[in-house]
């Protein structure tokens, strides 16, 4: 009776490869700050340690959590609104040169004007609920995506389109086979660009009114110098951007399996 054959041991993947690059700098910078804290070299009312802000976060937890809640809705309104107003503006100026030339220089003032101007105007026309946050959300994020998208669909394959219309296809199954599925890679990393400007555009119209919002709770704490708190509010926004342009790679992966494929063929 013949042996069956023993499998060969998976390879052992070194430890370094299992411990982010970025996480040794980090370390350093925080044992860094505490030490400049802990010692007095820089007064802790001015730069209190990553102790006292993780001590800070957790004691307001709760009430940071309501304000996050309302922070990330606005976000989430003003991303999806400029997601579709992109689409359709990369669309229609894509099929007309006259609309592209003529809505191109609009685009662009539009981000020639900063957007702490633009927070108060929006504030004094909408009133102080969450109408002027989402506007700014959207006038913050839709440039990005409506540039990502139409210099995709500029770069589409002349030689699959060309094949396409021979066959009688008309715009929409262009667009559907051929400009949308290659623009995947261009809207998505547009979209993480826009998905931390929204958190940061929503924050910038809170400082300027509202009764609500992680931008509202750090202008009270500024207000009563609890800088620690300060800190916290900065870390909380920090970590909501970085996990939604994580949540973007996850969309990307399940809306677009054909990169993921080719990627690792590629590697």
């Amino acid at each position: 009776m013949r042996p069956e054959p023993v499998p060969a041991p998976r390879p052992v993947r070194p430890v370094r490869h299992l411990v982010p690059a970025s996480l040794p700098p980090l370390l350093c910078l925080l044992a860094l700050w505490q030490a400049l804290s802990a010692s007095g070299v820089v007064p802790g009312y001015m730069l209190p340690g990553p102790l006292r802000v993780l001590a800070a976060l957790w004691k307001d937890r709760l009430l940071l959590a309501g304000h996050l809640g309302r922070t990330l809705a606005e976000a989430a309104a003003g991303l999806g609104i400029a997601v579709a107003v992109a689409f359709i503006l990369a669309v229609l100026m894509d099929l007309n040169r006259r609309i592209k030339e003529a809505l191109g220089p609009l685009l662009l003032l539009t981000q020639t004007v900063p957007t702490v101007a633009l927070a108060p105007l929006l504030i004094l026309w909408m009133g102080y609920g969450s109408a002027p946050k989402i506007a700014l959300v959207f006038l913050t994020c839709f440039f990005p995506l409506t540039l990502a998208l139409l210099g995709a669909f500029s770069a589409a394959g002349e030689d699959e389109l060309r094949l396409l219309k021979s066959m009688g296809a008309g715009s929409a199954q262009l667009y559907r086979y051929i400009k949308v599925p290659s623009s995947a890679a261009a809207f998505f990393s547009g979209l993480r660009v826009s998905a931390s400007y929204s958190i940061i555009g929503a924050v910038i119209s809170e400082w300027l009114g509202g009764d609500a919002g992680l931008g509202v709770y750090m202008i009270r704490v500024r207000k009563s110098y609890s800088f620690d708190k300060m800190f916290a509010a900065i870390l909380v926004v920090a970590l909501l951007s970085l996990a939604l342009m994580k949540l973007v790679g996850l969309v990307e992966k399940a809306a677009a399996p054909w990169r993921k494929d080719s990627q690792g063929s590629a590697g």
